[in-house]
């Protein structure tokens, strides 16, 4: 039995790629050199293939211009009103993933025109993926509020200063020093590695690691990292 004819709908998958410098949460965006909207910026995205399924096909796309594989992804939200794309009707199914933006590779990115903007330095997206992006933000805020996945913006080796930097620039709110200290080593998901950060203007601070085990362990635990109110 065949389904009954219906017009053909697209379906796509954008990427929000987040990435932290130590100092500001990014997003990796593509300045577009094909229609519609030549030369304005989007997220990476790309239509699924016939033989793959969704997260197969957003492992790709995230692939072809980090050359990353095995990095935090989640499935976001889907978008499908009418008029979103001027060429076709396309439904979009949009993805977010954390990366460690030291470990993509550059030039890839830059043969794709892909560049790194800070939260708050962002232009303008093509379609709705300005909401994508508003979106993946706030799913990231309200996680990250309560499961570790900050971590995956991080590198090995990390002190807790810089665990904080992270954490305020997701948050866009500068955190008192020693109650955040105090709440992160009180999950026990921190080790010392015995080392200290040499490159430190001031005292040299402890750099520590993910206990990997208990990370894993406790991924959907509650830590109640920041404040929910």
């Amino acid at each position: 039995m065949l389904y009954p004819p219906e017009s053909r709908i697209m379906l796509a998958i954008d990427c929000c790629i987040f990435g932290f410098d130590g100092e500001n949460l990014k997003i990796l965006l593509i300045k577009r050199n094909f229609e519609p909207e030549k030369g304005k910026w989007s997220l990476m995205g790309g239509f699924m293939r016939t033989n793959e399924d969704l997260e197969n096909g957003a492992k790709r796309i995230l692939n072809e211009l980090t050359g990353l594989d095995n990095v935090y992804m989640e499935q976001l939200f889907s978008y499908g009103n009418v008029d979103r794309d001027p060429v076709e009707r396309t439904v979009s199914i949009c993805f977010f993933a954390l990366i460690n933006i030291n470990d993509h590779d550059h030039e890839l990115a830059k043969s794709k025109n892909g560049y790194w903007f800070s939260m708050k330095e962002m232009p303008e997206l093509i379609f709705d993926h300005g909401e994508m992006v508003g979106k993946a933000l706030q799913q990231i805020q309200y996680k990250a509020a309560l499961h570790p996945i900050g971590f995956e913006l991080l590198p090995e080796k990390f002190t807790i200063p810089q665990l904080q930097k992270l954490y305020e620039a997701i948050y866009d709110t500068p955190l008192d020093r020693r109650n955040f200290s105090r709440k992160i080593l009180s999950t026990g998901l921190l080790k010392d590695t015995g080392e200290k950060n040499e490159n430190s203007s001031t005292k040299k601070a402890i750099l520590y690691s993910l206990e990997k085990d208990k990370y894993e362990k406790q991924f959907n635990a509650f830590h109640y990292f920041m404040s929910m109110k």
